[in-house]
């Protein structure tokens, strides 16, 4: 029962209320190269997701409906009766999902690095990632994940960065790792996208190849009120390798829609 969960989250900043979301096998920590730049504008609330960081350990295997549950139960907690939602990868798959499910929680949304319009192939290169951590063990494949995370430079100068995040997975709960990830390959946002009526920023890296800009493309043509952004060169992993241009486009956007210049 959601009554019994034990939810951890953590509130920082001053200004309109922004909910960050993370993506598979991460924590709430994700975020924190972002925060000392958005908690100057924003009072920030970040959160562990089911199955990751000191959340209470699920006993079940859980849906996406669970994921946009939590968020609400946590909103409900902190007592913000509207707010900001960014969510990057899976966490980008929650946020429309939520608004959807609650649109008069709702200021505007910020989807990062996430999919939808997926190809066939696209599906099948997911889930032949899926099937080998299965199969092999998630360690093993763990390392040939790297190179479609981050670019080759940022690999080359930031060792002990590259450890953290793997090491980050690894003590994930090997079970509850791959149901979100199995939920991220099989999450379709195709046919209720135009649903989404918030101003929504929907921003990726060029390189990133699981969430590239033509998914990203079609996101934002399927919600009317969204503004595209493409960040030259970066790969999957934004919220580490470029945190500040990821900071800086979030509060240019929201700051934008409150002088009503979007």
């Amino acid at each position: 029962m959601l009554k019994s969960i034990n939810y951890n989250f953590s509130i920082n900043g001053k200004g309109d209320p922004l909910f960050l979301i993370h993506g598979i096998g991460n924590t709430k920590n994700a975020w924190d190269y972002l925060l000392t730049k958005l908690t100057k504008h924003f009072t920030t609330i970040i959160y562990d997701l089911r199955g990751h960081g000191n959340y209470s350990k699920p006993e079940n295997k859980f849906e996406l409906d669970d994921l946009v549950d939590d968020l609400e139960k946590i909103r409900e907690i902190t007592g913000f009766s509207k707010a900001h939602f960014a969510g990057h990868s899976l966490g980008g798959m929650i946020v429309p999902a939520y608004a959807r499910k609650y649109p008069q929680r709702i200021m505007s949304l910020v989807l990062l690095s996430t999919a939808a319009g997926r190809t066939q192939e696209d599906t099948q290169n997911v889930f032949s990632i899926i099937n080998a951590m299965e199969k092999q063990g998630v360690e093993k494949i763990l390392h040939t994940l790297v190179n479609r995370w981050f670019t080759d430079e940022f690999i080359k100068n930031n060792p002990e960065i590259i450890k953290k995040r793997l090491d980050q997975v690894l003590n994930t709960d090997k079970k509850n790792f791959l149901n979100v990830f199995r939920l991220y390959a099989e999450t379709k946002m195709d046919s209720w996208l135009c649903e989404i009526k918030a101003p929504t920023l929907v921003l990726t890296g060029e390189k990133d190849m699981g969430c590239n800009p033509r998914m990203n493309k079609f996101i934002s043509t399927n919600i009317k009120n969204s503004k595209l952004i493409i960040l030259p060169k970066y790969k999957h992993s934004i919220l580490l390798e470029s945190p500040n241009e990821v900071a800086r486009e979030i509060i240019k956007f929201i700051s934008e829609l409150k002088n009503k210049k979007y």
